[in-house]
């Protein structure tokens, strides 16, 4: 924990990440502003549907990884939890190879909810997916903190 500014850096976040989902389907953050983070995931045949293109479920996965951890870094995890509560994701072009790059964008920050923007492209630049993901930001309860 950075205790200077009580918030997650990008390499906390990827420790956090170990043995997780978030593991298994290779997310590495990669860079972050107050306002956006960006993520990447290579693709993988695990990450195919029958067709061998990436399956939808692992792009709204990145999009909503990627959405709750970009939230993460703008609370103090120590008294707040990020909850993702809505997904919303439309599949623009299929993606075969190479690696997925998902940028979360920040649309709402308001007291108790966290509204992102995410735009996954391929490693060409090719817009491959595009999702809505809203956090709600919650206090944690007195027996939750440290």
């Amino acid at each position: 924990m950075n205790k200077e500014i009580d918030r997650m850096t990008i390499d906390e976040i990827n420790r956090a990440c170990k043995d997780t989902f978030m593991e298994l389907l290779g997310i590495e953050f990669i860079a972050a502003t107050e306002s956006s983070l960006e993520a990447r995931m290579p693709i993988t045949p695990k990450l195919y549907q029958p067709m061998e293109v990436v399956h939808g479920g692992a792009l709204i996965s990145l999009a909503e990884s990627v959405g709750s951890a970009a939230s993460f870094l703008l609370v103090d995890p120590e008294h707040f939890n990020v909850l993702g509560s809505a997904v919303n994701s439309q599949h623009i072009a299929p993606a075969r190879k190479g690696t997925l790059i998902a940028k979360a964008t920040l649309l709402v920050k308001a007291d108790f909810k966290h509204i992102w923007d995410v735009k996954i492209k391929d490693d060409t630049g090719k817009l491959i997916s595009i999702s809505r993901v809203t956090n709600s930001i919650k206090p944690r309860k007195p027996e939750e903190l440290r």
